[in-house]
């Protein structure tokens, strides 16, 4: 699995840090997502998952190894 985050269109909600906190943090000027880890091991990625759907602003685009993107 593939993470990437787009800031441009981050809302600041945390649910992502809240939900996948080894894999998302917020920055500490803007409350915007950082992403920690862009390929998160097998154990994170359920949680990465659920942070991709709880998104408010869907910023987080996930791609699975032999697939193509999914938000």
């Amino acid at each position: 699995m593939d993470v990437r985050v787009d800031r441009g269109r981050c809302l600041g909600a945390g649910m992502c840090a809240l939900t996948a906190p080894q894999v998302f943090d917020q920055d500490e000027e803007e409350g915007l997502v950082v992403l920690l880890d862009a390929r998160p091991p097998e154990e994170r990625r359920a949680a990465v998952r659920v942070a991709a759907g709880v998104c408010p602003a869907s910023v987080i685009t996930l791609t699975e190894h032999g697939s193509s993107p999914a938000a």
